[in-house]
This record gives structure tokens, C-alpha cells and sequence, in this order.
């Protein structure tokens, strides 16, 4: 009997009172989400924010990095006081906060004469024997700890240092998917939408509402490891759409 793959899971943990005031908009869930669904096979199945505060940081990543194979944290790392993500981490694991000397060393190549200031030097304060995970983009390494990946706030730096973590998760087959939109509203496809649930149990499906060009639409997103049990569903999908004299708007 063919051994069926492990599911591995992550959980996300955004850490910043910026993004809980609204003053900022987090962009790293679906970016992180997508690339561990999409490249590594990995399925995210809990998002938190928590604001800069120790005592919540450390319960949170406690109970996470028990919970979940993988855990991703943004946030935190950086020469400000606030950013409290590495010491916060230290204490979870009950590890010495030291500074780590290859990042110094790295941030010392890094910047200029006399730019690798005192508050530059705090970003290389890090759990002891941690990882690094290189920064092509600005330098200032992020760091893991056991199952424990830490990364920049900012979006564009954290895009940057992913593809460096390539080889260091283990997961299963890439989670592909489909997106049929159609110009509908949820409650005419509802039940229909549901036998085709039921009939492909081991398949995700999920419908999910727009609003383009002043009117409504639902887009449909069918995700499996297996192209042919999406392409099946999308069959069934189809059939019944066309039955109902449903406007098709896209299928990508």
C-alpha cells in the first residue's frame, strides 16, 4: 500500500503594534502563505498578531512551535527599541540573548567606516546558536531557533531572505490550485457548490465574494496536491455552472 505524504504546517506570527493600530498594513500573510503553499508544499493553518509586549510574544511562539511543524515570525529584529522579537525568543527557549558573532561580522562588512553604530549593533543580538538567514537586501540577518524562523517587518527585505530558507524546511508536495470566478452570488451555487464538496472530500474548495465594475461575482478556489483531482472538480464545477446559465468571468 502507496504510503499517503505528511501534511506539514506552519503558523505565522506577525509581531507589531503598528499593524494592530492600522497604521500599517501587513503584506507578509499572504506572501508567506503563498510561498510555503505554492514552493515548499507547506500548508499555513494559523495567522496571529500580537503587539510588542514579552509576556504575549513568548506565550505565543510557546504554544505555536508546539502546535505546528513550521513557525514564521515578521517583526521585531530590528535597532529600535520596541523590537524586542529576538529577546523575546531567547526567554521562550530559555537560551543566553548574546550577540552573535558572524552577524557582527556581516553587518561590520556591511555598512561603512563609522555607519556600524551602537544601534546598528543591536541586530546582531540573537538567541545563542542561532541560524542565520542571510539578507541580500539590507544586510541585518534574520534568525531560527529550533522550528522557529525570525524575519524583517518590511515586506520587500522579507520577500528577499525566503528563498534562503529553501533547503532548510522539509515539506510535501506543492499545494496547487484553480480559480474559476463566476457573476453570481454565493446562494445560487451554494448547494451545488456543496455536492461537489462532499463528493471530493480530500479536495479544498472555497467561494469566495467580489464586487468589480459595479457588480457582484463569487470566485470559486479548488486547491489539492493532485492536478487531476482539481481538474475533476473543476469538471464538476463547470457542469453545473453552465446548467445554471452562469456567466463565466475568468479561470486561471
Amino acid at each position: 500500500m502507496k504510503k499517503k505524504n505528511k501534511k506539514v504546517n506552519a503558523a505565522i506570527l506577525i509581531i507589531g503594534n503598528e499593524i494592530l493600530s492600522g497604521r500599517t498594513q501587513d503584506k507578509n500573510i499572504a506572501f508567506i502563505s503563498n510561498w510555503l503553499n505554492s514552493k515548499c508544499g507547506i500548508s499555513v493553518n494559523e495567522v496571529r498578531i500580537v503587539p510588542d509586549l514579552e509576556k504575549i510574544i513568548i506565550k505565543n511562539i510557546l504554544e505555536l512551535s508546539k502546535k505546528f511543524n513550521y513557525v514564521f515570525t515578521t517583526g521585531g529584529i530590528g535597532p529600535t527599541h520596541d523590537d524586542i522579537t529576538a529577546q523575546s525568543i531567547s526567554r521562550a527557549f530559555q537560551v543566553k540573548y548574546e550577540y552573535h558573532k558572524e552577524a557582527f561580522k556581516i553587518l561590520e562588512n556591511y555598512y561603512k567606516k563609522g555607519e556600524f553604530n551602537t544601534g546598528r549593533q543591536k541586530m546582531v543580538w540573537m538567541p545563542k546558536d542561532a541560524k542565520l538567514i542571510l539578507n541580500p537586501t539590507s544586510g541585518a540577518p534574520g534568525f531560527c531557533v529550533e522550528n522557529v524562523f525570525c524575519l524583517p517587518g518590511v515586506p520587500s527585505i522579507l520577500k528577499s531572505m525566503l528563498g534562503g530558507l529553501k533547503n532548510r524546511i522539509v515539506g510535501g508536495k506543492p499545494i496547487l490550485s484553480k480559480t474559476i470566478s463566476l457573476r453570481t452570488v454565493e446562494s445560487e451555487i451554494a448547494k451545488s457548490l456543496t455536492a461537489v464538496q462532499e463528493a471530493n472530500k480530500d479536495v479544498e474548495i472555497g467561494s469566495y465574494p467580489f464586487f468589480q465594475a459595479g457588480k457582484l461575482g463569487v470566485s470559486i478556489v479548488i486547491r489539492s496536491e493532485d492536478q487531476s483531482k482539481i481538474d475533476f472538480c473543476n469538471n464538476q464545477i463547470l457542469e453545473f455552472v453552465n446548467q445554471k446559465n452562469i456567466t463565466v468571468v475568468s479561470k486561471d
